[in-house]
């Protein structure tokens, strides 16, 4: 196994002519840094014990590229966990994105009652009243024969959401063009290590298996995702480049 390094949260700066900056999950934001017990919870700092370092918010790495806040101008989620939102408020006149069943999941008080506590979208990060808005599933639509592909209203560039369902009510990967024929696939917590979609059979994580079965709203199909994912890295790898939201190695060898 790869030697120990600390979990990370993966975002994606999208730069496009036409839509402005796109950010793709927000990892935790500056208030989280700041009053973690209260933006992100008491017990969740306990059991995460995440880094709490002001440089490493998405706001401060947008800053360090040389763009202003308001140059972002939407953001993408893969789904509404706290540590894939703590970004929100950051930038709240970004228009936000999720897939319908996530969406609703979140909007629909009666969903929402059942959700599993570490699935709630957190009063925290929604104090601000984001712009949340469900992608549109015109047509039936498959990306690599994965059906049910949403596209984010309002944005002229290509970019899908693709269900990766079990992690969340209505996760989903976002899927965008490298520009060279090829495209990115951030799964978001489909999986949470390499090994999961690298290996056959898959090698899980001792310390990530246990948070993924923790926060996961269907196991069956949560396992069935990781294998189409580790399916479509097996016959598509010229095609598609795969990363999750919390395997260092990976945005190691992706920024590297």
């Amino acid at each position: 196994m790869n030697r120990e390094l600390a979990a990370v949260c993966h975002c994606l700066l999208i730069e496009t002519d036409t839509d402005g900056l796109i950010l793709v999950d927000t990892g935790l934001g500056t208030a989280d840094v700041q009053h973690p017990d209260r933006s992100l919870g008491v017990d969740w700092v306990a059991y995460a014990q995440p880094a709490l370092a002001p440089e490493e918010s998405a706001l401060r790495q947008v800053v360090r590229l040389g763009y202003a806040p308001q140059d972002v101008r939407h953001i993408v989620l893969t789904h509404l966990h706290r540590d894939h939102t703590g970004g929100l408020p950051d930038f709240p006149h970004a228009r936000v994105h999720v897939h319908p069943d996530e969406y609703q999941a979140v909007t629909d008080s009666a969903a929402a009652h059942h959700r599993h506590s570490l699935d709630r979208f957190m009063p925290a990060h929604r104090a601000h009243d984001p712009l949340l808005t469900p992608a549109s599933v015109d047509e039936p639509t498959e990306w690599f024969g994965f059906p049910g592909v949403a596209r984010p209203q309002g944005l002229a560039c290509e970019l899908l959401l693709v269900p990766l369902p079990g992690h969340s009510a209505g996760h989903a990967g976002v899927a965008v063009p490298d520009g060279d024929g090829r495209w990115l696939l951030h799964a978001g917590d489909a999986y949470m290590y390499h090994g999961e979609i690298e290996h056959t059979p898959p090698l899980s994580h001792p310390v990530l298996d246990p948070v993924q079965q923790g926060a996961q709203t269907e196991a069956a199909a949560r396992i069935a995702t990781r294998d189409r994912l580790r399916a479509l890295r097996r016959d598509h790898a010229g095609e598609v480049t795969v990363f999750s939201a919390h395997d260092p190695w990976e945005l190691a060898r992706l920024t590297g």
